[in-house]
């Protein structure tokens, strides 16, 4: 699909943010074009329509297509994109409502409302950029944010939101996380890294630093090989499978009570522990 949207006329870029591995998740899929019209050209291709036929047995549900007609963003930052379905009687509301929506909360750095693309995009999409994550789950979780929620649930058919961007995005992705728009908090991912970290790096240390260490690898070498080792075993074999076990504390749903968050934090302290001792009694045997 890249490859056919590379060979069109005004094709700019494509990003892809892929959710986490062994998890559900969706799969974003952005591609850049300079002007509306060579987009169309490249969306309504014949080829492009062969390739998305062809690609329907890949797809656990049938793709979203959201069309933005606007400049990128000058910086990275942190964004929510929400699509609206409006009937056309009520976008006047709509547009009142719109700008209530926009009222600046601490990280707020931009809003654009992106109106329907005839024969393209039927949605109302509008997009707020933060400059953390925490600032952005802050608002998508404040009091003000909901009251205008249920303020506009006459006025809007439907709505639909996705985040893009976060410290560890890729490992912590569940069904359902797109339709609210946050993921854990911040503090509940740092917790779950360094639990899946901490026995990567003890192992290394075991094995493949002293094998570079018996080689007399450079030093600098040395810790780039550790680094991407270490990532690679982190990211696929190890974060998968803790964030299954601590699905129950990292997503355990809005109405979950507190010591739910509580026992998972305790679970991961007692997790670090037994590391430890593991950790303290191999090297006294070594």
């Amino acid at each position: 699909m890249t490859e056919l949207a590379q060979g069109f006329a005004g094709f700019v870029d494509k990003e892809i943010y892929p959710p986490g591995d062994g998890m559900a998740g969706e799969w974003v899929v952005v591609f850049r074009f300079a002007r509306t019209d060579q987009l169309e050209a490249w969306l309504n291709s014949p080829r492009r329509r062969r390739l998305l036929e062809k690609g329907r047995g890949l797809l656990a549900w049938p793709e979203d297509q959201e069309v933005l007609v606007g400049e990128p963003p000058a910086h990275r930052t942190v964004t929510v994109v929400i699509a609206h379905r409006v009937t056309r009687s009520a976008e006047p509301a709509f547009l009142r409502w719109q700008e209530k929506v926009q009222e600046k909360f601490p990280g707020f750095l931009g809003f654009e409302l992106f109106r329907p693309v005839p024969g393209l995009q039927d949605d109302w999409v509008s997009v707020f950029r933060f400059d953390t994550r925490e600032h952005l789950e802050n608002w998508l979780g404040s009091v003000a944010r909901r009251k205008l929620l249920d303020e506009g649930r006459g006025i809007i058919a439907s709505y639909d939101v996705r985040r893009i961007d976060s410290a560890f995005s890729g490992w912590f992705r569940f069904t359902g996380d797109s339709a609210k728009g946050t993921g854990p908090p911040g503090w509940k991912q740092a917790m779950s890294v360094i639990l899946g970290l901490y026995p990567v790096l003890i192992v290394l240390g075991l094995t493949l630093d002293r094998a570079l260490n018996a080689a007399r690898v450079p030093g600098y070498l040395h810790v780039f090989a550790g680094c991407v080792v270490a990532v690679g075993i982190l990211n696929w074999p190890v974060m998968p499978i803790v964030t299954r076990v601590l699905r129950f504390w990292l997503a355990p749903g809005e109405e979950a009570p507190r010591r739910v968050h509580l026992m998972g934090a305790l679970v991961v302290v007692l997790g670090y522990a037994a590391l430890l001792a593991l950790a303290g009694w191999t090297a006294g045997r070594l």
